[in-house]
């Protein structure tokens, strides 16, 4: 992509951008409304509301100001944006397309914003955007609809490009849904359950593109930020949870991968890729505990508890029941887009 002859635009030349309202805990009603905060994940959305007094059109994009800074998100549903949160209405005629395109960009802007230089509506109105023109010098949003369709989308694997034409069947693998009733759970410590581990770093500087995983200290995108070759290097077997010391977040890993430094696995015979997502939504949960300052190392990893349903060995004993666990999401909708 050759970028030199775009052109800048302000964010209020092809956006009207308007600020959430802050609507408390206290004051949620449940509901199928989104309600969108400043949140890096799930589509910006933190909780499903029935409040309305205060909604935002589809077809907008949300960008968060404060909390986790420039994350932006295409919204194709009514919702309510927390004030933490700027909502972009398009002075074009925005579709999919160019909105993934915007938000893209717009993700790109992190590095230039933190707690002391937040992006409020102020400064994002007069910020700036870089965006490919027509021979007029505007936006070229046709260009942009064409590239996203005719070179992106077909570079997605096979499931993302189902999810996004819609073609993928929500129908859970499993007709049995399973209820949560974490009363009889046990505790067990992360160590005695798992073979925890470091693994062989690659060095980054000397990899080039292929086609395994390069797994990092990365909270995004499974831990994912590239594909590498993988000849000469340390390769990593699939079927496995891994934590960035920094990154803090656990991930499944389905393929053999490469990896960074500072990238632990947890590992264990009955792990699958069901059971291993519920096993990560709560390593997950204690992200709260960390930050770069505190990085969750191996040593801290192993130390931790985690809290999961549990069935009597022939020893007598409680173990994790995996079989349990691997079922309750197969009951799920969409779990047979896993």
């Amino acid at each position: 992509m050759d970028v030199k002859n775009w052109k800048w635009f302000k964010y209020n030349e092809i956006f009207e951008i308007k600020k959430g309202k802050r609507l408390t805990k206290a004051d949620m009603i449940n509901g199928d409304i989104p309600y969108i905060g400043a949140t890096d994940s799930n589509n910006g959305i933190t909780a499903k509301i029935s409040n309305d007094e205060h909604l935002h059109s589809a077809n907008t994009i949300t960008v968060s100001y404060n909390g986790s800074i420039a994350e932006a998100y295409y919204q194709t549903k009514e919702f309510w944006a927390t004030d933490d949160v700027n909502v972009l209405y398009p002075k074009f005629a925005m579709n999919a397309y160019s909105a993934l395109f915007c938000t893209t960009i717009i993700n790109k802007e992190k590095y230039r914003f933190n707690y002391g230089r937040k992006w409020d509506k102020e400064l994002m109105n007069v910020s700036t955007i870089k965006l490919p023109v027509d021979n007029n010098g505007n936006p070229d949003w046709q260009w942009i609809e064409n590239y996203v369709k005719e070179t992106l989308i077909p570079q997605l694997p096979a499931k993302t490009k189902s999810v996004w034409k819609k073609e993928f069947d929500k129908t859970p693998l499993s007709p049995n849904k399973l209820q949560l009733n974490t009363v009889d759970w046990k505790w067990f410590r992360v160590g005695k359950i798992f073979n925890c581990d470091t693994t062989k770093h690659a060095i980054q500087q000397k990899l080039t593109i292929g086609e395994t995983p390069f797994v990092t200290r990365s909270a995004e995108n499974n831990g994912v930020t590239g594909y590498v070759n993988a000849t000469n290097c340390n390769i990593n077997k699939s079927n496995c949870i891994t934590i960035g010391a920094e990154g803090i977040f656990a991930f499944y890993q389905p393929s053999n991968f490469v990896t960074g430094v500072k990238v632990y696995v947890l590992r264990h015979p009955k792990l699958n890729s069901y059971n291993a997502i519920f096993v990560c939504t709560l390593l997950n949960k204690e992200t709260y505990r960390y930050n770069y300052g505190n990085a969750r190392i191996l040593e801290k990893i192993k130390r931790e508890n985690i809290k999961l349903p549990a069935i009597l060995n022939n020893d007598g004993e409680y173990e994790p029941d995996w079989q349990w666990m691997e079922d309750y999401i197969k009951g799920l909708p969409y779990s047979g887009c896993l």
